[in-house]
């Protein structure tokens, strides 16, 4: 993990769980020292001493945290669990609060869990009563966060779940002012880390609502709050998703919390921004595919990283190269543009970021999906019915041979493809393929094309 960030530098190897092509690794700005996770016995929080905490709580994670819409994040560690005098329950849930504890409901469903990419929401600080106000919430939190391109050009990716956790109180510790404490389910809390806007979570009991979901591949937890505030945390879970975003479920600019996490968890990309304190980077090249020690000229050619997108205009404004500063360090580091959402909030992400983002997306999600299931045969007569991500092509084969008139179609029979009523044995295949422009990477296009193919019962 990275070591503690604050106002006074207290280190200079800064780190942060990045997804190779072998799995999980940790990529470090100069060396690899530290666990991806947490360090036992790495006290984290000032608002409590470590003897008064339990045992998790003394567990450091590594978080990104916001001090302000429109500026740039900082990192800090933080206890894993909510210090003791925060974590107190008032009270146990009554037999009808606790049988609403935990219950998950649909929000968007654009077909199963293996096909589609899921997104989890999880509220705190609502009670029994105000569940159907985090439903409110987090359908609004959605409405904004896919609004953001990629996410608003790749909507039918996503399946949308929200996991209900019932607090004794409404409301969160720490809002709105430090001392107020409130008996919450999942334990969120402004001031975390002695840091006004850090508002931090009991990353244990978060894992253990999401477990409850169909699937959980991202994570947001809504803190019932207007105060602006929110997290990102770097952690692999047992559920499978990497890093939890919070956000307050009633701030405007929130959403862009969440939208630059995923940043992270799913684009795999490094932040952009950094500490004037931290000097010149000696490292060795960095793993993320948004940072670099090249020149644009050198990345051009060496044929490496985002050399496909130099000199072309970014939608997060100004023109693709090599700008520098990124990755925590203002010199021996640079980055795709001058100031995409990975070094800024309220930005957009540049054109190698989205990119990542929708290779990302297809990492978790399939650019065909179905409904019909593949494990018995279907018959000449029956529907098949496929779904496809918006400007994919669609092609149909009846045993290889392609059915050009039926290319298109999200629903057909086996019949009208042409499958012959002779007592044989027949395939019908379904191939998508995202030819979008704005994946240039041959290795990442192979994750924008997907097939399905059913037997036929005569």
């Amino acid at each position: 993990m990275r070591r503690r960030i604050r106002s006074r530098i207290r280190s200079r190897i800064p780190l942060r769980t990045a997804a190779v092509a072998g799995g999980i690794a940790l990529a470090a700005a100069a060396a690899m020292t530290a666990p991806a996770t947490a360090s036992p016995g790495a006290s984290g929080s000032t608002g409590s001493s470590a003897a008064a905490d339990a045992p998790s709580s003394r567990r450091a994670l590594d978080v990104e945290y916001f001090t302000g819409p429109g500026g740039h994040p900082r990192h800090t560690e933080v206890p894993a669990a909510t210090p003791e005098r925060l974590a107190r329950a008032a009270r146990s849930l009554s037999a009808k609060e606790a049988a609403a504890d935990g219950q998950v409901g649909s929000v968007v469903d654009n077909g199963t869990t293996a096909d589609k990419l899921d997104v989890v929401f999880i509220g705190d600080g609502y009670t029994a009563g105000q569940q159907e106000d985090f439903h409110a919430d987090a359908r609004s939190k959605w409405e904004q966060m896919s609004a953001v391109q990629p996410y608003a050009s790749y909507k039918d990716l996503f399946n949308v779940w929200t996991v209900d956790a019932v607090s004794n109180q409404s409301g969160v510790s720490g809002d709105p002012s430090k001392g107020v404490v409130k008996d919450t389910a999942l334990g969120s809390y402004f001031w975390c880390d002695d840091i006004e806007r850090l508002l931090c979570v009991d990353t244990a009991k978060v894992e253990s609502y999401a477990a409850k979901a169909p699937q959980a591949d991202l994570v947001v937890v809504l803190s019932n709050s207007t105060k602006y505030g929110g997290a990102g945390y770097t952690i692999t879970s047992q559920a499978g998703y990497d890093g939890i975003a919070t956000a307050a479920s009633d701030h405007a600019d929130s959403d862009q919390i969440a939208v630059h996490e995923t940043g992270h968890s799913l684009g795999k990309l490094a932040d952009e921004y950094f500490y004037p304190e931290y000097g010149t980077y000696t490292g060795a090249e960095p793993g993320e595919s948004n940072a670099t020690k090249l020149s644009a000229a050198q990345l051009t050619a060496q044929q490496k990283k985002w050399y496909r997108w130099i000199g072309q205009t970014s939608p997060d404004g100004g023109t693709v190269g090599a700008y520098e500063g990124g990755r925590y360090y203002p010199k021996g580091i640079n980055r795709p543009t001058d100031n995409s959402i990975m070094r800024t909030l309220g930005r957009e992400f540049n054109l190698p970021g989205r990119e990542a983002m929708i290779a990302g997306f297809y990492r978790h999600a399939s650019a065909l999906s179905s409904r019909t299931a593949t494990a018995t045969a279907v018959k000449r007569s029956a529907a098949i019915e496929v779904d496809v991500p918006k400007g994919a092509s669609l092609k149909w084969y009846v045993d290889g041979a392609e059915v050009t008139a039926a290319n298109g179609r999200t629903s057909v029979t086996p019949a009208a493809l042409g499958v012959p009523s002779d007592g044989a044995s027949h395939k019908v295949t379904a191939k998508a393929t995202d030819a979008t422009s704005a994946v240039k990477d041959p290795a990442l296009r192979t994750l924008l094309s997907d097939s399905r193919t059913w037997k036929v019962a005569n």
